[in-house]
């Protein structure tokens, strides 16, 4: 599916044309995994408000169990997240009406074997994803579940144990028959494909890992991989701890690798990769590089298609940013600044505090609009303008948050570390 649209920003002189992703199995408006359906962070959709509180545009706000990291996805008339207790002990799907927020169902899965993680990283870390009338979960060391839309349980499988000092955090992803999963963080990293009808494994590509905990060089990826259009075929491209790599969705082959996110404080990734107009940008966490590169290589195309590396002193990343024309809006963990980047070069075009909130959920373009939530809660709107900081709004809810906005309909839904809300202007 091909989402385009023309539209002319006043102040930036940007021109959008030919948005495009690699969808499968979405309905129009829907909002089925982490990052949208492209996994980009894009929509077409339109008519979504710039100015909500608690008491203005939220057309409904339901109570949550526990506190999580993963964001609202949006489906056939429902809206999804997860939930854990604190211990871990007891995994949750829940399942809502996007009408009116009552709850359809929720299934419940018990782990007492225990598994690590940090503060910061409850165990509802990760965002389900949907296509046709299945939704499937990753649960961490819990294992990976299937579900029809009604709920009922289909498959589980087992990857492993995680076994990183900071948790898991990388979403499923589903293409063309299969469930693709990055496995890890930690010594056992590994890109995992699924049957999705039975929860047989197809296939795994193993990458080197590292060290799962602090005795040594810290080491791991939390990226979610994100599906490309190539020539007509199809790509997973995932960050890994110490590179980027292309994989072949039917086998797991490696089409290509692009070396460049080792850092100086360990070899980490949170970010997922960004993908417009044949060109792909990874960037590591902890201060660590960024880089970009073309996407039609074959092999090792580090000194081939490598267009850029900043291996320089960079922000905390962990929120993904988007691609917006010819340019890279990032909104960063710490210090939280605002940026805005040459997706070409990768040089710094402008950088602003905005609120001055470290943001942890990924930036989204909607309606011509950039959104992003921070850890206050605070919804921060503002125009991709290339030239400077144009802030439109900061919208305040209860809470903190380190979740991204699902964008469906014109209605956006936020999860925060107390609620779910459907705010809508409508």
């Amino acid at each position: 599916m091909l989402q385009s649209f023309s539209r002319s920003i006043i102040g930036g002189a940007i021109c959008l044309s030919c948005i495009s992703g690699f969808i499968a199995d979405v309905v129009a408006g829907d909002w089925p995994a982490f990052r949208g359906p492209a996994g980009l962070g894009v929509t077409s959709d339109t008519g979504f408000p710039t100015s909500w509180s608690e008491d203005e545009n939220v057309r409904w706000k339901i109570a949550l169990p526990n506190r999580g990291n993963e964001s609202p996805i949006v489906a056939s008339g429902l809206v999804f997240v997860t939930s854990a207790t604190d211990d871990g002990s007891e995994r949750r799907l829940h399942c809502f009406d996007r009408e009116d927020g009552s709850e359809k169902w929720t299934r419940k899965v018990e782990f007492e074997a225990g598994e690590k993680t940090h503060q910061t990283n409850p165990f509802g870390a990760a965002t389900p994803a949907v296509s046709g009338n299945k939704i499937v979960v990753w649960h961490g060391s819990a294992g990976l579940f299937c579900y029809d839309l009604g709920g009922k349980p289909l498959w589980s499988a087992q990857p492993g144990a995680v076994t990183h000092i900071w948790g898991y955090g990388s979403s499923p992803v589903v293409h063309d028959g299969k469930v693709i999963l990055n496995f890890g963080p930690g010594v056992a990293q590994a890109i995992v494909a699924y049957d999705f009808e039975t929860g047989d494994e197809v296939w795994k590509h193993k990458e080197s890992g590292g060290t799962d905990d602090r005795g040594g060089r810290m080491a791991g990826s939390w990226s979610t991989p994100v599906i490309a259009d190539v020539g007509g075929n199809s790509q997973i491209v995932c960050s890994m701890p110490a590179r980027v790599v292309a994989l072949n969705p039917k086998d797991g082959s490696i089409i290509w690798s692009c070396d460049g996110l080792i850092g100086k404080n360990g070899n980490l990734v949170y970010t997922s990769p960004l993908i417009s107009k044949g060109i792909g940008v990874a960037m590591g966490g902890y201060t660590g590089p960024a880089l970009g590169f073309r996407l039609d290589g074959k092999g090792d195309v580090t000194e081939s298609h490598r267009l850029w590396h900043d291996d320089s002193k960079q922000p905390q990343r962990i929120s993904s940013g988007v691609i917006v024309g010819d340019h890279i809006f990032m909104a960063n963990a710490g210090p939280g600044t605002l940026q805005c980047l040459d997706l070409k070069t990768g040089k710094e075009i402008w950088k602003d505090r905005g609120p001055g909130s470290n943001s942890w959920g990924q930036m989204c373009f909607a309606d011509g609009r950039l959104y992003v939530t921070n850890q206050k809660s605070q919804t921060v709107v503002l125009s991709p303008n290339v030239k400077m900081y144009e802030q439109i709004a900061v919208n305040s809810l209860d809470g903190s948050s380190n979740s991204t906005p699902a964008f469906s309909d014109g209605e956006i839904f936020l999860r925060t570390s107390k609620s779910l809300y459907c705010v809508s202007a409508k």
